[in-house]
């Protein structure tokens, strides 16, 4: 008589792990949310604007920056009292397109981490060599 068996049962559990592991990665970045930074390379509408960093998204290295990469969005009302329209709202953009602001001067700058007596670890700016303080 025959054995019954699950046909997917020979097959190892995770087919590609390796991939699954490196979507998992967090990508590194130094900035955070609240953060002031001004936009070095993109459109040219939106080349040189300064805005607040709303949004981090760490898995795929992207944040949200205030005014800039407007996106018109159709959103359906899902309840009576709300109102279908098109909105607009900003849409992330990478990382490495934004330079922070150096408090001191206001230019954009690179930025440099110390760790400081106490155990903290703080982010300097490159130009100037101030501390940026970290608004969360």
């Amino acid at each position: 008589m025959r054995i019954l068996k699950h046909k997917k049962s020979d097959r190892p559990r995770v087919k590609n792990s390796a991939r699954h592991a490196k979507h998992v990665e967090r990508v590194k970045m130094r900035v955070t949310k609240g953060d002031t930074v001004m936009v070095v390379r993109g459109a040219d509408g939106t080349q040189r604007k300064v805005g607040k960093v709303l949004r981090v998204f760490p898995k795929t290295g992207r944040i949200t920056v205030e005014g800039v990469n407007i996106v018109k969005k159709h959103r359906k009302a899902r309840r009576a009292e709300e109102q279908s329209g098109i909105i607009e709202m900003p849409a992330p953009i990478h990382h490495s397109n934004v330079m922070l602001i150096d408090p001191k001067s206001g230019n954009p700058t690179r930025v440099k981490t110390r760790i400081d007596e106490d155990g903290t670890k703080e982010r300097l700016a490159v130009k100037s060599g101030d501390a940026i303080p970290r608004s969360r």
